[in-house]
């Protein structure tokens, strides 16, 4: 790919606006359409796009495989943990009133806002994890 100077420039250029959208969409889910899912697949989707052009080698080198196993496993926790958080507030699981009890609309938005942040990143480091997996030639 060192010759195809127009597409790693075009891939170099459209990397930025790929994650802001994929964050975008993970954070402004509960308003709309996308959420934690859908953000972290373009998010992953950019980071690919970058392997598919300039190679697995440099994608490990800003994405090491060991960061994108402990977000999947940081991302689970978040998730996990609000849900352990408004049960020991007194609520159900996931039941995100119980983040404000003051104000139940704040914590609605609070606890989505958080679940799919958490989602997000275990999506984007799994399909990561996966391309990886199905990129690399086996060790033998």
């Amino acid at each position: 790919m060192n010759d195809a100077v127009v597409l790693r420039t075009t891939a170099k250029l459209l990397m930025p606006f790929m994650m802001v959208f994929g964050l975008y969409v993970i954070f402004h889910g509960e308003a709309g359409p996308g959420g934690g899912f859908q953000g972290g697949v373009i998010l992953a989707a950019a980071f690919i796009l970058y392997a598919l052009v300039n190679g697995i080698d440099k994608l490990e080198t800003i994405v090491p495989e060991r960061l994108t196993d402990v977000l999947a496993a940081v991302g689970v926790l978040i998730f996990a943990g609000t849900g352990v958080y408004t049960m020991l507030a007194g609520g159900a699981f996931l039941d995100y009133a119980q983040i404000t009890p003051s104000n139940p609309e704040a914590g609605q938005a609070w606890g989505m806002t958080i679940v799919e942040s958490g989602v997000g990143m275990t999506v984007a480091s799994v399909m990561l994890t996966l391309f990886r997996e199905f990129a690399t030639e086996p060790a033998e």
